[in-house]
């Protein structure tokens, strides 16, 4: 790159100059490295910005702090050696130059002081170990010893060093690697995928909370299916996500067959992708369909069938999230409630629209309404485009049809108009069975249409079904 316009990029954050005219000072040699000049050249935002200099980047931090004055938040990590500053929109990290060693039972580096090439050679990938001189007499010198540069024309990923030897000292980096091809929408060179498919079995020795990061990651860039692509071609998949690897795989029968859940799942997570940046959402794009393998059966005339997926799916959640370390609070409630409602909606275009059919669906989705709708658009998959835009035609009917009744019926997270306490109450008795069956007779008749969504009409249907059960009203 030339010179010029790589100045013309590092003016748009004077930052980096009041950081170099501080590294003069201080007589240290100070280079921005990393993530920040990679998106630098690539044009993307980042205000994340790696400093490395030869020497103590605690003490450059803490001079930078000075400069900066009270605007500038200082935090200091001495077992690491490191420091950050946040400064406006910014997050400054400062580390001195070092190289590292590993041992074969761990990805945690011995750290020693170092070159400024011993950390670029410790750096993950070419495109990642570029750096640029921010002192002045050098200001805005590009230093690429591996090609990254070249690279990033290319759009490939690749190590600085040795594949298997970098994939081997640190195992996730065979995740990273999967994750910046998908965010960056770059090949991996071959020799570094052949190296992946060789350590992969050395996540082992990875934290899942670290894998499941990294996955997250994937599944938040615009097209996901990418890197599930690539985990499972490289042989990861199965290993990290084995439930998702078995939707992989079709059967024949008799001339019969099903199609591969696996891509289905994956254009499912793609077509999310276009209308939402929710993790949770996509989470339960990726999970709508984990339990068919499960209940996959081959009827004569029926063909195949994937009967109760979504109830077995949804109680299947809660063990995937403990396993990948995923939140087990209202986020995987969530992802199950999506799961299990999934094909309801969906049920509804195949059949005649009724009124009780929307308060119900309306009633357990609640508030997630709309993104359940919003699942089952994504779910519709067909080689067939006709196919799809008749279905998406019927499914804009049952949308309106919801809308109708939602703005009719307000039966969405309702609450039954009679309490629990106003039953016994009004019936002189003790919490009891009837209690229960009273408040649940007013919901069903509420949700089937047989009285209204209020207090007037539930209580007379209260005092009915109290009577059938052998109740007495009190007397006022």
């Amino acid at each position: 790159m030339e010179k010029e316009a790589l100045l013309q990029k590092l003016d748009k954050h004077p930052i980096i100059a009041q950081v170099g005219q501080v590294a003069d000072e201080q007589n240290l040699d100070t280079y921005i490295v990393g993530g920040y000049v990679r998106d630098l050249l690539l044009e993307r935002e980042s205000k994340d910005i790696d400093f490395v200099c030869v020497g103590s980047g605690i003490a450059l931090a803490k001079a930078v702090k000075a400069k900066l004055g009270k605007s500038a938040k200082l935090a200091v990590y001495k077992n690491f050696g490191t420091a950050a500053i946040t400064h406006e929109d910014f997050e400054l990290e400062f580390v001195g130059a070092r190289r590292e060693s590993y041992r074969a039972d761990s990805r945690k580096p011995i750290v020693e002081d170092g070159s400024l090439e011993d950390d670029q050679n410790r750096r993950d990938f070419t495109i990642n170990a570029l750096a640029i001189q921010i002192n002045t007499a050098n200001y805005g010198k590009l230093i690429d010893p591996f090609g990254g540069v070249e690279h990033l024309q290319q759009k490939l990923i690749k190590t600085p060093l040795e594949p298997e030897v970098t994939f081997s000292d640190d195992p996730l980096r065979i995740m990273r690697a999967i994750r910046f091809a998908t965010q960056l929408k770059f090949d991996i060179a071959p020799e570094t995928f052949d190296a992946i498919i060789k350590q992969k079995e050395r996540i082992s020795i990875i934290s899942q909370e670290r894998i499941t990061d990294e996955l997250n990651k994937i599944i938040l860039a615009d097209t996901p299916s990418y890197g599930f692509k690539l985990l499972f071609t490289c042989g990861l998949l199965p290993i990290i996500f084995p439930e998702m690897a078995k939707l992989h795989g079709v059967k024949k029968v008799n001339g019969k067959a099903h199609k591969d859940n696996f891509y289905h799942t994956l254009q499912v997570l793609d077509n999310i992708c276009a209308d939402t940046d929710s993790l949770w959402l996509r989470w339960a794009a990726i999970l709508h369909d984990i339990a068919k393998p499960a209940t996959q059966r081959f009827h004569e005339k029926a063909g195949w069938t994937f009967h109760g997926h979504e109830d077995m799916g949804a109680r299947w959640v809660p063990r995937i999230f403990k396993k990948l370390k995923l939140p087990l609070n209202e986020k995987m409630k969530y992802v199950q409630k999506l799961v299990k409602l999934h094909l309801r909606p969906i049920a509804l275009v195949n059949e005649k629209v009724t009124d009780s059919a929307i308060r119900r669906l309306l009633y357990e989705a609640g508030d997630d309404i709309d993104d359940l709708m919003t699942l089952c658009r994504a779910d519709v998959t067909s080689k067939n485009p006709d196919r799809v835009r008749r279905y998406l035609a019927n499914f804009k009917k049952v949308e309106k049809k919801i809308k109708e009744v939602e703005e009719r019926d307000q039966v969405r997270n309702f609450q039954p108009p009679v309490s629990g306490e106003t039953i016994i109450a009004t019936f002189g008795i003790e919490p009891s069975r009837e209690v229960g069956e009273i408040k649940n007779g007013i919901k069903e008749a509420i949700l089937e249409g047989t009285i209204r969504n209020n207090p007037e009409e539930a209580h007379e249907l209260m005092i009915k079904l109290g009577k059938s059960l052998g109740l007495t009203p009190k007397s006022n």
